[in-house]
């Protein structure tokens, strides 16, 4: 079986919607290693876009989901429930921050999460507007491509987005955005097109995934908490991309002073099972009416077994600590590589969730040219990395937090090789 005869399949079978990074075709996997059906073996430094976090089939992972199997697959909790679902939802409520009675709703996808956030903010406050951000990233849905902040791909062509949705820049002191602009912007909006008393929920990402993996300045998560707090308005905070220890914490709202009021989370949360969640406040989460929030595979019995074995490798493996291990060593061969090469203007992230941004040799436009070659050449030399930005000249890097030592060093060797043939290229 070769890639290139799978691909032509590809072509006559799925939609041209569904985008594709590669054309090499994963046969099996196991931590940070794949091997393609031509027995070609890549580093992962893409993890399914962050999901692997405790990386593919790991161990623990696998016998919890093995020993749901033996017991049931489906039942549909809200036809005939299980402890496990619940349970889970209890050691939620207590890990994310901050210090209020929570309570925790399953869903499938991050998408679906954000838009049972959406809901429960809006049922809870009796208003209809929400606010997001310039270059975010909240899924697919209507409401999702809609809060999203990036046209093309996500939004260009399927006509009228959700009504009442609302943007305003994000803080990237690189880009000259500062926390004043923002909020200057946020200002600007309530005076001219929008009465804060009829918005429901501000939402936005700790760090951007999609929009570059630019950090949320303090004094952002501040001025957003004072201005939630005053005008009765919901702060959620989605974490679908930061969670699970990605960051060196196991939320991102770990490392600010205030917590949000509703959390999102998809992604690291069971080990590559679809799996997703919205915690929140119990006052908030209680809102919603019975039958008003669910679906037929939310909270699915297998996801919920290896989000708990997920949780249990986070603690007992230190991954939290080890995301900010490997980030450091990884932004310290990043920024060696940075010293020769004009074309890098910033590397950055917190924990394990790092990027690298290229901008033309004299810095004076973003180069998504350059960064798509070093991808291209990091993938011939058998490293799987992913792009983003919303000018597509970013880098990021995501690996599983569980990466072998010496398949770590040898990515970092690939990386700095393709970074030097993008150069000569």
């Amino acid at each position: 079986m070769r890639n290139a005869d799978i691909s032509k399949r590809r072509e006559n079978a799925i939609s041209n919607g569904v985008g594709m990074m590669t054309q090499i075709y994963a046969d099996r996997a196991e931590n940070s290693e794949v091997w393609d059906v031509e027995g070609n073996r890549y580093i992962d430094f893409a993890a399914g876009i962050a999901v692997l976090n405790t990386g593919h089939r790991h161990k623990k992972v696998m016998e919890a989901v093995q020993a749901q199997l033996a017991k049931f697959t489906h039942t549909c909790h809200q036809v005939l429930p299980y402890e496990n679902y619940i349970g889970l939802a209890e050691r939620l409520n207590t890990a994310v921050s901050g210090d209020t009675e929570n309570k925790t709703v399953f869903v499938t996808t991050g998408a679906e999460a954000v838009e049972n956030a959406i809901k429960i903010a809006r049922i809870a406050t009796g208003r209809p507007a929400v606010i997001a951000f310039g270059g975010g990233f909240h899924g697919r849905t209507f409401m999702g491509m809609s809060l999203t902040g990036k046209v093309a791909p996500y939004k260009q062509g399927f006509g009228a987005m959700m009504p009442d949705v609302y943007h305003v820049p994000f803080p990237i002191e690189l880009h000259d955005v500062t926390t004043a602009d923002a909020m200057s912007a946020l200002n600007k909006l309530f005076k001219a097109d929008l009465d804060p008393g009829r918005v429901a929920a501000i939402i936005f990402e700790p760090v951007q995934g999609e929009g570059g993996f630019y950090s949320a300045p303090a004094e952002l998560m501040r001025e957003i908490r004072a201005l939630c707090d005053a005008h009765g308005i919901v702060m959620i905070a989605d974490e679908v991309q930061t969670g699970f220890a990605r960051t060196g914490n196991l939320f991102a709202m770990d490392a600010y002073d205030v917590s949000a009021d509703i959390t999102t989370m998809a992604k690291g949360l069971a080990g590559g099972f679809p799996l997703a969640a919205v915690t929140g406040k119990k006052e908030l989460m209680d809102a919603a009416h019975p039958g008003g929030l669910g679906g037929t595979y939310g909270g699915n019995p297998i996801g919920i077994a290896a989000s708990h074995a997920v949780l249990d490798v986070i603690e007992e493996e230190h991954l939290c600590a080890r995301a900010n291990e490997l980030g450091s060593h990884l932004k310290q061969r990043l920024e060696s590589i940075r010293q020769r090469t004009p074309e890098i203007v910033d590397v950055r992230g917190p924990g394990f969730m790092v990027a690298m941004e290229f901008n033309t040799a004299d810095g004076t436009a973003p180069n998504p040219d350059f960064t798509n070659r070093v991808r291209a050449e990091a993938q011939a030399r058998n490293l799987i990395l992913l792009t983003c930005g919303v000018h597509g000249n970013v880098i990021r890097f995501l690996a599983p937090l569980t990466i072998q030592d010496d398949v770590f060093a040898e990515a970092l060797d690939i990386i700095e090789a393709s970074v030097d043939a993008a150069k000569g290229a």
